[in-house]
């Protein structure tokens, strides 16, 4: 019999670390529903055609495909099944994919609902989703996201909502982050005063790359794509502008580069009067891989700690076109929960977090006692205080064994004295101090 085990890029939680994830989640939707976000979901699996073509050559590589049902072998291209090419036999065996992310989905569910929905709309969604990634520190296949998106609108005080909702979020969490911003626009404008417009995916994905593989690997990457070598000097001496106003005037004679430095110009006149926690800068090398973005970009990464993003976003004002709804811009953020979890793991910052645990467990020394027990726990439940009964009056030694490894805040004790003055002996584990206390009066001590 094979050992049991999970795929590559998954993770079990266990309890305790469940009650960590809940934490992160449910301060992340409190900041969302601060700002006017309602909730909807999406299923596990989208239709491949929603997928494909949406993230990118290597985006769509790292999606999930879903085996048609039945004999799925019997309708498989028989020529593309005998030359093993991969790559042509999945359109005809598998017509389902696991989502990659939640903002393609959304498109796709603003499509179909666009009469059910008011504009601009402004949705969250925590949902996992799945990336066949090669799994590393920090990069997993299934994952949580935390998305927060509004379509029907281009006014750039959305960018700067988003950036604000970043900001809260992590100050909540206590952890310190930079919050990066670019513009696809600016990018472009790049690629256009270095003679290379038509090469604009090439170049960006290259960038991309940059805090991976270096400048040199940057570099390769873009000669692998035809970019002449003046053309890559231009480029690395524009992106190492950290200015606005600097790079504004390289890219006086591109009209969508200056557009970009306009839109961000307009996103600091919303953003700076209001103020911000984290530090926000202009960081020209950002580029986002994924293809849909077209104007702000955005992307965390925190503080002292080696960690890829924790979360990133932006623009894009054609999405939904691609599903025969044009003219509806959006521009959305998402928080990379796992990684948020390893952050806060390496911080320690769950030991300040405030996550709710069971308060309390009854252990008893005889049958009668285990009754009184389980009414009792049934009284404190009504009143909305987590607690527990030990399954049997065992010895007490077994049961104070089991409070210490689940980490009771207190243990009540019922025996026969107990139970004859309708008390119950309340010991504080960390201190080890014990108080008889009246069954009429056990809530009000628990809560205080």
């Amino acid at each position: 019999m094979s050992k049991p085990s999970i795929p590559k890029g998954t993770r079990d939680f266990l309890p305790a670390e469940v009650a960590k994830r809940k934490y992160i989640f449910s301060t992340i939707e409190e900041v969302f529903q601060l700002y006017g976000y309602q909730p909807i979901e999406t299923p596990v699996m989208e239709n491949l055609s929603t997928l494909t073509g949406k993230y990118g050559d290597e985006g769509d590589q790292l999606l999930f495909k879903v085996l048609n049902n039945g004999d799925y072998l019997k309708k498989a291209d028989q020529s593309a099944l005998e030359a093993r090419d991969s790559k042509k036999l999945v359109s005809s065996i598998s017509k389902r994919g696991l989502r990659y992310d939640l903002t393609v989905p959304f498109a796709r569910f603003v499509v179909m609902h666009q009469n059910d929905i008011s504009f601009p709309f402004k949705r969250y969604a925590i949902q996992p989703v799945w990336r066949a990634d090669r799994p590393q520190k920090g990069r997993y296949q299934e994952f949580y996201q935390c998305d927060v998106d509004v379509v029907g609108s281009t006014s750039l005080m959305y960018e700067a909502e988003l950036v604000k909702i970043y900001d809260e979020v992590f100050r909540r969490l206590q952890i310190p982050v930079q919050i990066k911003v670019n513009n696809r626009k600016v990018l472009s404008g790049i690629a256009e005063v270095a003679g290379i417009a038509d090469k604009f995916a090439a170049m960006a994905v290259a960038i991309d790359k940059l805090d991976k593989i270096g400048q040199d690997g940057v570099r390769n990457e873009m000669t692998g794509s035809n970019i002449s070598d003046d053309s890559i000097d231009k480029i690395l001496s524009l992106l190492e502008m950290n200015s606005l106003d600097a790079l504004a005037a390289q890219l006086s004679d591109s009209e969508i580069g200056m557009q970009g430095i306009a839109e961000l110009r307009d996103f600091h006149q919303y953003l700076d009067p209001v103020g911000h926690h984290n530090e926000v800068i202009f960081e020209p090398t950002l580029a986002r891989g994924l293809s849909y973005y077209t104007g702000c970009i955005f992307e965390v990464s925190a503080v002292g700690v080696e960690m890829g993003s924790i979360g990133g976003g932006g623009r894009y004002d054609d999405l939904t076109s691609m599903f025969g709804l044009k003219d509806v811009s959006g521009v959305g953020v998402s928080f990379g929960a796992e990684r948020i979890y390893d952050v806060m793991l390496e911080l320690g910052l769950f030991e300040q977090a405030d996550i709710k645990e069971t308060k309390a467990i009854f252990l008893t020394f005889d049958p009668e006692s285990h009754l009184y027990a389980f009414q009792a726990a049934a009284q404190l439940r009504v009143v909305g205080i987590s607690v527990e009964v030990y399954p049997e009056p065992a010895k007490m030694k077994k049961q104070m064994k089991y409070a210490d490894s689940r980490g009771f805040e207190y243990v009540l004790i019922v025996g026969d004295n107990e139970r004859e003055q309708s008390q119950v002996m309340v010991k504080h584990l960390k201190t080890g101090e014990q108080t008889p206390v009246a069954l009429n009066d056990l809530a009000a001590h628990l809560q205080s």
